[in-house]
């Protein structure tokens, strides 16, 4: 456990880290600010402040962005100890009842994969249509009288779609981590991203029995949850990961979740801490190791130039906790005109669970800026290795009537290489 009373005291209030919050920037409350949630923290940590819902909802109110621990002199983890935070307030107040059955469901994919089944054939029971450029499929709510984009859930999930092992020709060996937002409803990435490796002649294997990397239970506090998918995940890679080159993940959050969080996560557990670090190294977001490990840029170079304008935005978990944001574009410039927006780094404003079902005026405030940016590129399309943005930005758009298509590097990539 963080001491939070020890990390309030090296805050030295020096106000860099309010221009770069997302909360803060919808919200313009010094409570609701890194310096205010460090405060809090503190008090809480010294037993000077209770944890009752007015608490509760201040610390929900973070987007974790991590902004302001990519600004701070002292590199103080305000996310870290905000996740710690939200951990007590699920232990005190429990956990709202469609978060435990998303959360069951993403803990038992068997299930899921059943009920997301049951939901493809009567989610137009609930939902309205919504037609957009590219052949997505929208949706909105009439029934709440909520007018917001969702993604709708497909047929057939990616997993369940292909075989365990798709031979191309031997030249190397990845594993896929897909992603549930990938798996379910964005299933175009992974079949972009199978066409990526048969161009470059490298086998896939799907490692069906994946679970949830955990990073929606982490974020709202289920730390039972993360614990139990944690490990699984953990256990299931170190037993085939010397058989593979890399495991390739074509979502920043997820790929952020075990690169970076399950360290973290398991601060207080040595071995596992340990186990989680061991594996680092052959994880990889997709554009990472397609960009660093193959010859897919010079590939990319012989395919016809495109006309069309790519913007790309920085998802949080992959500019800020990876370090990564050259590779994607490097990729995509072979191929397509790419114009960067004023602020590519800035929050897309997804937030997580709680942000999106219970604080969702907070989220919607922080797209639409996002979304003008977008429009103000001039681009046909923008982009982001993360499932979540997607989400989040083309609900933005479609709120903002912005008629810019939303998608995944891995997908552009794959058209350029149809392109011939």
């Amino acid at each position: 456990m963080f001491n939070f009373n020890l990390t309030s005291d090296a805050c030295i209030k020096c106000g860099k880290c309010i221009p770069t919050c997302t909360i803060h920037s919808v919200n313009s409350d010094e409570v609701t600010s890194p310096r205010g949630f460090l405060d809090l923290l503190g008090a809480y940590q010294r037993g000077e402040l209770e944890l009752d819902r007015n608490v509760k909802d201040i610390f929900e109110s973070c987007f974790l962005c991590t902004n302001c621990v990519d600004v701070c002199p002292n590199d103080l983890p305000v996310d870290m100890l905000i996740e710690q935070a939200r951990n007590d307030i699920a232990k005190k107040f429990g956990l709202a009842w469609y978060k435990k059955l998303a959360f069951f469901l993403l803990r038992n994919r068997s299930i899921m994969d059943i009920v997301a089944r049951f939901g493809y054939m009567f989610q137009t029971c609930g939902f309205k249509m919504v037609e957009k450029q590219s052949s997505m499929s929208l949706r909105k709510i009439p029934l709440l009288k909520i007018d917001r984009l969702l993604p709708s859930l497909k047929k057939k999930s990616f997993l369940n779609s292909h075989p365990d092992i798709i031979y191309n020709g031997g030249k190397g060996k990845v594993g896929i981590f897909i992603g549930c937002l990938a798996n379910y409803m964005y299933t175009d990435i992974g079949k972009a991203l199978l066409e990526i490796l048969k161009v470059l002649q490298i086998d896939a294997y799907l490692i069906k029995q994946q679970k949830c990397c955990g990073a929606p239970h982490y974020f709202t506090g289920d730390f039972d949850s993360v614990d139990v998918l944690a490990k699984f995940n953990i256990e299931y890679i170190e037993s085939f990961v010397n058989e593979l080159d890399a495991i390739i993940i074509p979502e920043a959050t997820c790929s952020a979740m075990i690169k970076e969080d399950y360290a973290h996560f398991f601060h207080d557990q040595e071995q596992w801490r340990q186990r989680a670090l061991a594996i680092k190294p052959k994880i990889f977001m997709a554009t990472e190791y397609l960009e660093k490990k193959t010859n897919l840029a010079e590939i990319l170079a012989t395919r016809a130039k495109q006309t069309d304008v790519v913007t790309y935005h920085d998802p949080c978990h992959a500019r800020k906790m990876q370090g990564l944001w050259k590779e994607p574009r490097n990729l995509l410039s072979q191929n397509y005109v790419m114009k960067e927006m004023s602020d590519p780094n800035r929050c897309c404003g997804f937030g997580g669970v709680t942000m999106q079902t219970e604080k969702y005026h907070f989220a919607k405030a922080a797209g639409l800026p996002k979304a003008a940016m977008i429009q103000e590129s001039g681009a046909q399309f923008v982009s982001a290795e993360c499932s979540a943005c997607r989400m989040q930005l083309s609900d933005a758009l479609y709120q903002q009537k912005v008629d810019v298509v939303f998608k995944n590097p891995i997908e552009l990539i794959a058209e350029a290489l149809r392109g011939g």
